[in-house]
């Protein structure tokens, strides 16, 4: 049995990665960690222009995310934690060089920081995936009413998408749980959480933890 757990939630802009991150870390007493976001300085600069803030913003929650990675698999607790610093170079930063908002010269200086970075992390023990529709991203955002994710183009978060997919289909650090998260309100539908549980118990008992629920 395994008495310390690593998971982190994976998912888009506005998939619900940080309400189900909250919910399970109530649930199973697990300590949490989140992605820099309110207290982020370059997060709304990006978004007014992407080309000029791309490397500084990456750069930025590749940093935050390796130290929070580093004290997840030192610490001596079960953590879950709000996207992983995966997704920053898999994701967002190959995204942002596909589309030329950051130049060769700056991605390639990323990803040899991201690479030396991953020799010295351990993977999550479990990577539950929220795989969501445009539409709900979309919802999504606009509920939550961030001032400056309401400018996010659509079809960035298409692009977002398909780099997930991509990922998602060829993920192998770990075991791997993917949830649609499009038909269920997990928030405020206690049935619906509840399904989203067992799903997620099963893979804890595959992994040898084992916890009442």
């Amino acid at each position: 049995m395994k008495s310390k757990l690593f998971v982190a939630v994976a998912g888009n802009i506005g998939s619900g990665k940080s309400s189900l991150t909250r919910l399970l870390s109530s649930h199973y007493g697990w300590k949490s960690f989140y992605e820099s976001v309110e207290d982020n300085p370059y997060l709304a600069d990006f978004y007014e222009d992407m080309g000029r803030w791309s490397f500084n913003l990456q750069v930025y929650f590749l940093s935050k995310r390796f130290n929070d990675h580093k004290r997840i698999v030192e610490g001596e607790e079960s953590v879950i934690q709000d996207r992983s610093i995966y997704e920053d170079a898999e994701i967002f930063a190959k995204n942002l060089h596909l589309i030329g908002k950051m130049d060769d010269r700056d991605y390639k200086n990323y990803r040899e920081l991201y690479n030396v970075m991953l020799q010295y992390l351990q993977p999550p023990d479990l990577l539950i995936y929220l795989d969501a529709r445009l539409e709900t991203l979309l919802k999504q955002i606009a509920k939550r009413g961030r001032e400056y994710e309401q400018s996010i183009p659509a079809s960035y978060l298409e692009q977002l998408s398909g780099h997930y997919r991509e990922w998602i289909t060829h993920y192998k650090l770990g075991s791997l749980l993917v949830i649609p998260s499009d038909e269920v309100d997990f928030v405020h539908e206690r049935g619906d959480f509840n399904r989203m549980l067992m799903l997620i118990q099963g893979k804890l008992m595959e992994l040898g933890f084992l916890q009442e629920v």
